[in-house]
C-alpha cells in the first residue's frame, strides 16, 4: 500500500537521546484543536531496557465531555522521525494513521525521502495495528512484528503554569510559586505510542529524534 502524503500543517518537536521530553500547547492556532496539534513528545527507555519508547500527545486542553467524541482525523499522520547518524536528517521514520476505529502503524523504515512530503511505507515485516482505546475504557495494546502500539486519549502527562508564565513574560510577577498551578488540571489528550527494539533503529549511542502531524 501506498500513498502520498503531502505536508499542509506540521508540528515538529525535536528531542536528543533517551529520556529527554519537549511540550508545544496553546501554540499552533492555525491547528489546535485538531489531531494535528502535536502537544507534547516523549522519547524514553522501555521497562524492556532494550526497548525505546515514542509518545505523541496531540489535541490538547481536550475536557472529558469533549474526549468522549474525540477522534483521530483518517487524514493526519503522525511521523516519529529518528536520525541515528547526527546529521538532523531522518534515517528512519514511524509512521501511524488512524482507519476505521484502529491505528496502523509502519516502521521502523527508511523514509521514501526526507523532508515534508512522506509516502507511506508498508510490508508485512513493519506493521502493527491497535483498536483506538475508547474513553474512558483500560488501555488497549497490541504487539505485532516487534512493536508494541496504542492509540487513544489519556490525561495530559504534562505539568505547566500557563498564567504564572504570562506573567513571567510580561514582567508583572512578583517571583515563583513553590508549586504553581497546573493550567492543565483535567484535559486530556489523543495519544499515539509505540515500543520498538533499539536494534531496530540503527546507530549506536545517541538518536536525535523528533515528530510531525502531515495531513493529506
Amino acid at each position: 500500500m501506498k500513498k502520498s502524503i503531502k505536508l499542509l500543517a506540521a508540528s515538529a518537536i525535536f528531542a536528543v537521546g533517551i529520556g529527554i521530553m519537549a511540550a508545544d500547547h496553546i501554540d499552533a492556532p492555525a491547528v489546535q484543536g485538531t489531531t494535528a496539534d502535536i502537544t507534547d513528545f516523549y522519547a524514553f527507555q522501555g521497562e524492556n531496557t532494550s526497548n525505546l519508547v515514542f509518545v505523541a500527545n496531540l489535541q490538547g486542553l481536550l475536557s472529558p465531555s469533549a474526549t468522549s467524541s474525540a477522534m483521530f482525523d483518517e487524514n493526519v499522520m503522525v511521523e516519529f522521525n529518528i536520525d541515528n547518524n547526527g546529521d538532523n536528517v531522518e534515517d528512519l521514520v514511524i509512521q501511524a494513521i488512524p482507519r476505521d476505529g484502529k491505528m496502523y502503524f509502519f516502521g521502523p523504515v527508511a523514509p521514501a525521502a526526507p523532508g515534508v512530503t512522506s509516502t507511506i511505507i508498508s510490508d508485512a515485516t513493519n506493521i502493527a495495528s491497535v483498536d483506538i482505546t475508547p474513553y474512558g475504557s483500560s488501555a488497549i495494546t497490541a504487539t505485532q512484528n516487534g512493536m508494541m502500539v496504542f492509540a487513544g486519549p489519556r490525561d495530559d502527562p504534562f505539568f505547566f503554569d500557563f498564567g504564572k508564565f504570562t506573567e513571567i513574560i510580561g514582567g508583572t510577577a512578583s517571583g515563583f510559586d513553590a508549586q504553581g498551578t497546573d493550567t492543565f488540571a483535567g484535559s486530556n489528550v489523543m495519544s499515539v505510542v509505540v515500543e520498538v527494539p533499539k536494534s531496530a533503529l540503527g546507530g549506536s549511542g545517541t538518536l536525535n529524534t523528533w515528530v510531525e502531524a502531515k495531513k493529506k
